[in-house]
C-alpha cells in the first residue's frame, strides 16, 4: 500500500507546523480530504459570524411585536370650553358645515382632521373629537369642543373644564411639533 507524501509548510517562525490541521497535499487523493476539511470550518465560521451579526431589535417573539408602540403621543393640559347653538349650521374653518350634535372640535394649531382624546381632569371622562374649526378664541383655553363632546365630558353644564388633549403621533411629519 502507498502512503500519501503530505508537505507540511509552517507559517510562524518557532518551528511547529501553523498548518498541522490543514496539512496541504502532495497527491490528488489526499485533496479530497483536505477540501471537506476546509468546506466544514469554512461553513462553521460563516455561521458563527451570520448568528452574531443579528440585531437585538430583530429579535422580539410575536407577543412583544404585538405589544410594543409604534407612535407616540403629543399632550397638551389646559381648559377647555364648548361651542354650538350660536354656531350651529355655519362652516366651520375647513369647510364642512357645523353640527353641534357630532363628536367635533376647534383648536388653534392642530391640523384639520386630526383626532385627538380630550380627558375631562375632573371626572376622568374621555372622549375622541376630530379637529374641524380653528378657535378657541377666549383667554386662555387650549380647545373648544361641540355640544355632543361637553356632554359625554360632563362639562356642558359648568361650560368649561380642566382637560388633557392627547394626539398620536403616526408619521414623521408629525413627531416635530
Amino acid at each position: 500500500m502507498k502512503q500519501h507524501h503530505i508537505l507540511y509548510r509552517p507559517i510562524d517562525l518557532s518551528g511547529s507546523p501553523a498548518n498541522a490541521w490543514f496539512p496541504i497535499p502532495t497527491s490528488w487523493k489526499g485533496c479530497r480530504e483536505w477540501f471537506l476539511r476546509i468546506l466544514s470550518v469554512a461553513w462553521i465560521c460563516s455561521l458563527i459570524v451570520i448568528s452574531g451579526c443579528t440585531p437585538e431589535q430583530h429579535k422580539l417573539t410575536q407577543q412583544e411585536k404585538k405589544s410594543t408602540p409604534t407612535y407616540s403621543t403629543r399632550t397638551e393640559v389646559g381648559e377647555a370650553s364648548w361651542y354650538g347653538p350660536g354656531f350651529q349650521g355655519k362652516k366651520t374653518a375647513n369647510g364642512e358645515i357645523f353640527d353641534q350634535t357630532k363628536m367635533t372640535a376647534a383648536h388653534p394649531s392642530l391640523p384639520m382632521g386630526t383626532e385627538v382624546k380630550v380627558t375631562n381632569l375632573d371626572n376622568n371622562e374621555t372622549v375622541k373629537v376630530r379637529i374641524n374649526d380653528r378657535g378657541p378664541y377666549a383667554k386662555d383655553r387650549v380647545i373648544d369642543v361641540s355640544r355632543a363632546a361637553a356632554k359625554k365630558l360632563d362639562m356642558a353644564k359648568d361650560g368649561t373644564a380642566q382637560v388633557k388633549i392627547e394626539r398620536k403621533l403616526t408619521n414623521k411629519k408629525d413627531s416635530t411639533d
